[in-house]
C-alpha cells in the first residue's frame, strides 16, 4: 500500500482550505489521488471505487468538529472508517460514534 500526506492530496485537487497542521502531515492511502472530487460550499468529497468493489470516500469539511472523515462501503453493504478531529489525537472509528 502506498501513502501520501493530506497536504499532497489538497494540492493535487487544488483545495485551498485551512486544516490543522497535524492533519496536513497525516498519511492516507494514495488511492484518493485517482478519485472524483465534488464540492458543495466549503465541503469536499473524494470518491473512488476499487476493483474489489469497495467504495472509498474522503470527506473534507474544514469547519466541522471532524474536518476529515474516511469511510469505506464494503461489498456486503457495511461501512467502516475513521473521523479525524480538529485537535490532534486519535481518530475515532465510525462504529464508535
Amino acid at each position: 500500500m502506498i501513502y501520501m500526506i493530506l497536504r499532497e492530496l489538497l494540492n493535487h485537487f487544488e483545495i485551498g482550505e485551512d486544516l490543522p497542521d497535524y492533519l496536513l502531515s497525516h498519511t492516507f492511502n494514495e488511492i484518493f489521488l485517482d478519485g472524483t472530487l465534488t464540492k458543495e460550499d466549503k465541503n469536499y468529497k473524494i470518491v473512488i471505487k476499487t476493483r474489489q468493489n469497495v467504495t472509498h470516500m474522503m470527506f473534507i469539511r474544514p469547519d466541522d468538529e471532524f474536518p476529515v472523515v474516511i469511510m469505506s462501503k464494503l461489498p456486503n453493504g457495511f461501512f467502516n472508517g475513521m473521523k479525524f478531529p480538529k485537535d490532534e489525537g486519535k481518530g475515532v472509528p465510525i462504529n464508535k460514534l
